[in-house]
């Protein structure tokens, strides 16, 4: 016997009216709902590195402007741009066609001084012995021997003047000063140079290992200095570690050494120049190109970091984090953070070691609340909420199944 649809709606609602007073009762008799399930973290001191992050920019180590040094006409260029070369390699052939001929009339002068020195030198010794034997004056003989003397100068003149012919015909091969990558070419074949001119004929830049030169606020020194000097900070053997981050983010492999600091100041920035040397095998650092480098200056002892997420703010913009007490009551205490580490925070002010900080879970908790504390674990958290929003969601769609094939069956009685 079906029953009439009235009856039936006022059944239904009897019944949720019953369901909804015991849920009711169960819950006064519980005593409310159950404390909320934190994650929490317990602060510790660590030595962690003083690092500054300065922009800076690649330059060579060694640059060297090749220049003729002889004039002439350019006959041949010899090196590929933008290749390496090594000290000495010949780079450009300057026409040595008449620095040939200098040497060539250099020779020539020097054997007329050799057989006027040999003449000279004859008569010389004819006239000592005549003079020994007093047949020829002393005034001849004196005369003899300048005349020898004479002859031993442009021996020596001519000899002169033929190196000097033989150097220009070697510097007819301009060679290169240094070992490095050569740039373009400024010139090419045809031109005419000069050894007292301005112009030069390629740069060669050597590019391992490279200089980066970069600026750090005059400020942050003293205070680093300052601090190293009231034993707040470790410095291993006064050096410090330089590591470069490239323009696109990506760390270089190779670490480098800090060489020197400016003793002055730039007016106009208030920065101070600092320049680090890196090795660069590969070639990939390139003169002017952009970086960002990560020198440590020092190290910072019995220093408290806490996770970035654990940082709150107020409305005044106040740093603050959830510290779990001893009975796992939850309370909001004001820090001041300092430089960041990676994904941590490092706290100067407001925490010590060995207290509870909330890392997840803070949105449920009430300042003064009852809280369950779990040891954080960063790596499960980043795959349990996966899985979880798997189950969560599939239940959600039985359940909505459910009740939509609920509402047709109620429907039919």
């Amino acid at each position: 016997m079906r029953l009439p649809r009235p009856f039936t709606i006022v059944s239904m609602t009897s019944l949720l009216l019953l369901a909804g007073c015991q849920q009711e009762e169960q819950a006064a008799a519980g005593g409310g709902f159950p404390p909320p399930q934190v994650a929490v973290i317990t602060t510790a001191t660590e030595d962690v590195p003083i690092t500054n992050e300065l922009p800076g920019r690649i330059a060579a180590t060694r640059v060297a402007e090749v220049r003729p040094r002889v004039s002439g006409i350019v006959v041949e260029r010899v090196f590929e741009q933008g290749s390496r070369v090594e000290q000495g390699d010949v780079l450009y052939r300057i026409d040595p066609a008449p620095f040939q001929v200098q040497v060539d009339s250099a020779e020539a002068t020097l054997r007329r001084a050799k057989a006027v020195r040999m003449q000279a030198q004859t008569a010389a010794d004819r006239q000592e012995q005549l003079h020994k034997s007093n047949v020829a004056s002393a005034q001849q003989y004196d005369d003899a021997v300048a005349q020898l003397a004479q002859a031993d100068a442009d021996v020596a003149i001519a000899e002169a003047g033929l190196a000097t012919a033989q150097l220009n015909l070697e510097y007819a091969d301009v060679t290169a000063p240094i070992s490095g990558r050569i740039g373009r070419a400024l010139i090419t074949e045809g031109a005419l140079v000069s050894a007292s001119g301005t112009e030069n004929l390629a740069t060669i830049q050597q590019l391992n290992p490279v200089y980066a030169d970069f600026t750090q606020s005059a400020t942050d020194l003293i205070r680093l200095r300052k601090a190293l000097e009231d034993g707040d900070l470790m410095a291993e053997n006064n050096s410090a570690d330089v590591k470069l981050l490239l323009d696109d983010g990506t760390e270089y492999p190779h670490r480098g050494r800090l060489l020197f600091s400016e003793a002055a100041v730039d007016a106009t920035t208030g920065q101070v120049t600092l320049r680090g040397e890196f090795p660069n095998p590969d070639g990939d650092l390139l003169p002017g190109m952009y970086v960002r480098v990560q020198i440590e200056q020092g190290v910072e002892r019995n220093a408290v970091l806490v996770p970035q997420q654990a940082v709150q703010r107020d409305a005044s913009g106040s740093a603050q984090v959830f510290v779990v007490s001893a009975d796992n009551k939850a309370g909001v205490r004001p820090v001041r953070v300092g430089r960041a580490i990676d994904t941590r925070w490092v706290v100067t002010d407001g925490l010590t070691a060995g207290e509870k900080i909330i890392v997840e879970g803070f949105q449920k908790v009430q300042p003064g609340g009852e809280v369950v504390p779990a040891d954080w674990k960063p790596d499960a958290a980043a795959d349990v909420p996966a899985g979880e929003q798997q189950t969560d969601a599939a239940a959600e769609t039985g359940s909505t199944e459910g009740a939509a094939k609920a509402e047709p069956n109620e429907q039919a009685k």
